[in-house]
């Protein structure tokens, strides 16, 4: 492949992810909406035509693993694994 073709796949590259932000800000604007609504209304549920939304409250548990770490440093680098991955960047 050309310089040219890598520079022209590049610069489609940047275009598509332009739009795909914009699409994903359009997103997360409606779905706003759409939880301002909701919390408006006091539910957590809401049948709108064929659709049904929901916006509910969850709980869940995570690992402090800055604080596993703070507290028990050498366990922490016991059970710590280094991995590897490949990055693609495009400035």
């Amino acid at each position: 492949m050309s310089t040219i073709e890598i520079s022209t796949k590049i610069q489609a590259l940047k275009e598509w992810e332009a739009l795909a932000a914009e699409a994903a800000a359009e997103i997360e604007s409606l779905k706003d909406e759409i939880k301002k609504e909701m919390e408006c209304r006091g539910v957590e549920e809401l049948e709108a035509g064929q659709y049904i939304a929901r916006f509910t409250t969850v709980l869940s548990n995570r690992f402090d693993t800055t604080a596993f770490k703070r507290e028990h440093g050498e366990m922490y680098q016991q059970y710590t694994k280094q991995t590897t991955s490949r990055r693609f960047s495009v400035a």
